[in-house]
C-alpha cells in the first residue's frame, strides 16, 4: 500500500511486536490512525519454521492487528548490526511510512538482534531526517520513539490500558502458529525453544495483568520514552483512576 501511517512498530523478528505492543496496536486501529508494522528479518534462522511460514503468519497477524500496512524488511536474521549499510535500508524504511510516532524494542534485550534493532532504528529515524543522505526520497524523521518492553523490566514512562484488545492481541501472537504453544497445536514434533513452552505463553497474561494492575485496569503493555512527551489538553489528568 505503500502510504503514510501515523504509528509505526519495528521488531526484529516476525512475531516482536505482537508480543510486546499489540494490545497498543489494535487500539490505535480501533480510535482511527494509521498503523504500519515492519520486520526488519524474516526469523529465517531461528529454531522453529521457515522464512516462508514466518512472512505468512506475520501477514496474519497484521491482518489481525488491523494494521494499515507491513512488510519485512529484508535485513540478516542473526547478523543485524548497526552499521551503515543496514542504517540505510532502514533510513528508506523510515521514509516510505514517514510515521510521526515509532515504537520500538528496549535496548536491554536478551536476544542480540533486538538489542541491535532498538539502536539501529533509533539512529536511522535521526538520519532519515538529513536530506543530504540520498535514498531518492523526501528526508522524514519521527516525532517521537516509544520503547516496548521485552524480557528485562523498567520504569515505564507510561502504562496503555489495552484491557479490551487484549483477545485480540493473543490471537495476533497465535498467528504465529511455528513459534508458540497453542493447545490445539501444541508441534510436540518440534524441537523447543524458550518461547514455544505453554509456561511462556501464560506469562503473556500474567505480565499483561502485572502492569494493568499498575494502573488500575485489567491489563497493560508499558513503554519507555527517554524524552518528556507532552500533554496538550490537561483534562487527562483528571481521567484517570485513582492509585492513592
Amino acid at each position: 500500500m505503500n502510504e503514510k501511517v501515523d504509528i509505526l512498530a519495528v521488531g526484529a523478528h516476525p512475531d516482536d511486536i505482537e508480543l510486546m505492543c499489540a494490545g497498543t496496536l489494535i487500539k490505535m486501529v480501533q480510535q482511527g490512525f494509521r498503523v504500519g508494522m515492519v520486520s526488519l528479518t524474516a526469523g529465517e534462522r531461528g529454531t522453529r519454521g521457515t522464512k516462508e511460514i514466518r512472512t505468512r503468519e506475520f501477514e496474519n497477524a497484521a491482518r489481525i492487528i488491523g494494521a494499515n500496512d507491513h512488510m519485512i524488511g529484508g535485513l540478516a536474521d542473526g547478523r543485524l548490526e548497526n552499521h551503515e549499510e543496514n542504517r540505510l535500508e532502514v533510513i528508506k524504511i523510515v521514509r516510505r511510512f514517514k510515521p510521526e510516532f515509532l515504537f520500538i524494542p528496549h535496548w536491554k534485550a536478551r536476544h542480540p538482534d533486538h538489542e541491535a534493532c532498538s539502536h539501529l532504528v533509533r539512529n536511522s529515524a535521526y538520519y532519515a531526517g538529513l536530506k543530504m543522505i540520498d535514498t531518492d526520497q523526501p528526508p522524514h524523521r519521527p516525532k517521537h520513539i516509544a520503547y516496548y518492553m521485552e524480557l528485562y523490566d523498567f520504569e515505564p514512562s507510561f502504562i496503555v490500558d489495552i484491557s479490551e484488545t487484549f483477545d485480540q492481541k493473543l490471537a495476533s501472537i497465535r498467528a504465529h502458529e511455528s513459534q508458540f504453544w497453542n493447545p490445539d497445536n501444541p508441534s510436540g514434533r518440534e524441537e523447543q525453544t524458550f518461547i514455544s513452552s505453554p509456561e511462556f505463553f501464560e506469562s503473556i497474561t500474567i505480565k499483561a495483568r502485572y502492569w494493568g494492575q499498575k494502573i488500575g485496569v485489567k491489563y497493560g503493555e508499558p513503554f519507555y520514552m527517554r524524552e518528556p512527551l507532552g500533554i496538550a489538553d490537561a483534562s487527562v489528568l483528571l481521567q484517570q483512576p485513582s492509585r492513592l
